[in-house]
C-alpha cells in the first residue's frame, strides 16, 4: 500500500498519479487534500508519513508546488527518508543508494508524464544495501543524536 498526500499546489499532480496507480493496479490510500483550496504542506505531510512509520503503508508519494516544502516537513518525522526528485536518475538512486521511503514532487515543476515515470522507478527499485546500508544507518543515527 502506498500513502499519498498533497497540499493545494500538488493536488492536480496527485490526481494524475492516482489515475496512473489505478491503471497499474497499485493499491494506495489518499490522505488528502481532496481539493485545490489552500492548505499547509506541513500538515498534509504528516498523515501519509505516519502511515509509513506505522507500517500501514510501505512508501509515500507527496506533492506540493515544488516538492521542497512537503519534503522538509516529511523529513522531520522519525524514520522518514524523503527525497524531492524531478529526474529519472535521482528517483532511481534515491531508492537504490539512499533507501528513501518517500518521493516528493512539485506540481508546478514536474509534468504528469515524467511524474508517472518517476513514480514507477521509485516504487520498483529495490535498495541495493551493501556499503549504502552503513551510510543510511549513519544518517538515521542523526535522529537519535538530536
Amino acid at each position: 500500500m502506498i500513502a499519498l498526500g498533497s497540499d493545494h499546489g500538488g493536488y492536480a499532480l496527485k490526481q494524475e498519479i492516482k489515475s496512473y496507480l489505478d491503471e497499474e493496479g497499485v493499491d494506495y490510500k489518499d490522505f488528502g487534500t481532496d481539493n485545490a483550496a489552500s492548505c499547509s504542506y506541513a500538515e498534509m505531510a504528516q498523515a501519509p508519513c505516519r502511515a509509513v512509520q506505522s507500517g500501514e503503508c510501505e512508501k509515500a508519494l507527496l506533492f506540493c508546488g515544488t516538492g521542497i516544502g512537503i519534503s522538509m516537513a516529511a523529513n522531520k518525522l522519525r524514520g522518514i527518508r524523503a527525497a524531492v526528485c524531478s529526474d529519472y536518475f535521482s528517483a532511481k538512486y534515491t531508492r537504490l543508494h539512499n533507501n528513501a521511503n518517500v518521493l516528493c514532487m512539485g506540481g508546478r515543476v514536474v509534468g504528469p508524464g515524467l511524474a508517472c515515470e518517476l513514480v514507477d522507478v521509485f516504487l520498483n527499485t529495490a535498495f541495493e544495501g551493501g556499503r549504502h546500508a552503513q551510510r543510511v544507518a549513519q544518517v538515521m543515527a542523526l535522529e537519535e543524536e538530536n
